[in-house]
């Protein structure tokens, strides 16, 4: 009895402080903008959420010293042939609006949708979080407080922007809608893909598709390149002719698995085979990665794939979203 005793006062506490702090919070978000009317319609409605806290300090840690795992189990679970065929009908059904959007963005059809298909298995898992009480709790928690208050903000903003209160679900950490944008990411790149003067990227499949391929265009997607292709390396291949010499202020455990740039002619006068497209033009900038080490295949990656980065740091997402987009366009 003590022990659950315990538990009541601490959860009283987390409460009463919370509630401090968000007069704190509004007072920033009014500062920055956000209406009174929608501070006095979210504010007062706002708990703390001790779940998303949870999830937020079980998130394992970045140590540069932990072995990577291999790929090859990532790719089967996420380039799997649910998610493959999926994407194909999905592919289909939007071609006339896919088309429409790649001839105005550059940004490939099967991009869009295989973010789509990465990110919520095209619409099915989007989160049931509320954004707002959770964003807050995060906030008030204060590991990463300047992260969270901005996003809470955003969402407030989102609101005055006409968002309805109640499509505000998403992750725990505030990703949210089709594409799993952050509130910040929805104000700067969500667009209207249909005309009706709204970005509904929750339930909108044009608003949504129109909304990811501005994200790549932002990011800096360059038309009519590939994001990389598989390569068959030679046993003969001197890796210490392609060392990477620059270390990435972002991403760095990401970055130094790859090679230094060379041109596509470079890589191919160094035996390097593509298995499955044909080479790009000469000149075209690429890295090598070998995701499962030397001998167990590669991939030459070109500025587009570090676009995909831009989305979600990770390689093995970024490869599993330039696969999946490759088996949906066949």
């Amino acid at each position: 009895m003590a022990g659950a005793a315990l538990g009541t006062t601490a959860t009283a506490q987390d409460e009463s402080g919370f509630q401090a702090y968000l007069q704190t919070l509004a007072a920033q978000a009014e500062s920055r903008g956000v209406s009174r009317a929608t501070l006095d319609a979210v504010v007062p409605t706002l708990t703390y959420n001790p779940r998303v806290v949870e999830l937020d300090r079980a998130q394992p840690g970045a140590d540069p010293n932990a072995p990577i795992p291999d790929f090859a189990p990532y790719r089967a679970r996420h380039v799997d042939q649910s998610r493959i065929d999926r994407g194909r009908q999905a592919y289909l059904a939007q071609r006339p609006r896919l088309a429409a959007i790649e001839r105005e963005t550059g940004v490939p059809e099967s991009i869009m949708v295989a973010i789509w298909g990465h990110e919520t298995n095209y619409g099915a898992i989007t989160g049931n979080f509320d954004l707002p009480r959770a964003l807050a709790s995060l906030a008030y928690e204060g590991r990463r407080r300047e992260l969270f208050s901005n996003e809470f903000i955003a969402t407030l903003k989102m609101i005055d922007r006409g968002v309805p209160r109640e499509q505000l679900k998403g992750s725990w950490a505030g990703a949210t809608g089709n594409p799993q944008f952050l509130p910040s990411v929805y104000m700067r790149v969500a667009r209207d893909g249909d005309g009706d003067g709204r970005a509904d990227i929750w339930s909108n499949e044009a608003d949504t598709l129109a909304s990811i391929a501005n994200y790549f265009v932002d990011a800096g997607w360059r038309p009519g390149q590939p994001w990389g292709l598989a390569v068959a390396v030679p046993s003969s291949f001197d890796r210490s002719r392609a060392l990477n010499r620059v270390r990435s202020p972002r991403c760095g455990r990401v970055f130094d698995r790859h090679s230094g740039w060379k041109s596509m002619a470079e890589w191919r006068s160094m035996g390097l085979v593509p298995l499955d497209k044909p080479w790009p033009g000469d000149q075209v900038q690429a890295t090598l990665l070998e995701p499962d080490g030397p001998g167990k295949g590669g991939f030459l990656l070109t500025g587009n794939y570090r676009v995909i980065l831009d989305y979600n740091c990770s390689n093995f997402y970024a490869l599993s979203v330039g696969l999946l987009a490759d088996a949906v366009d066949h």
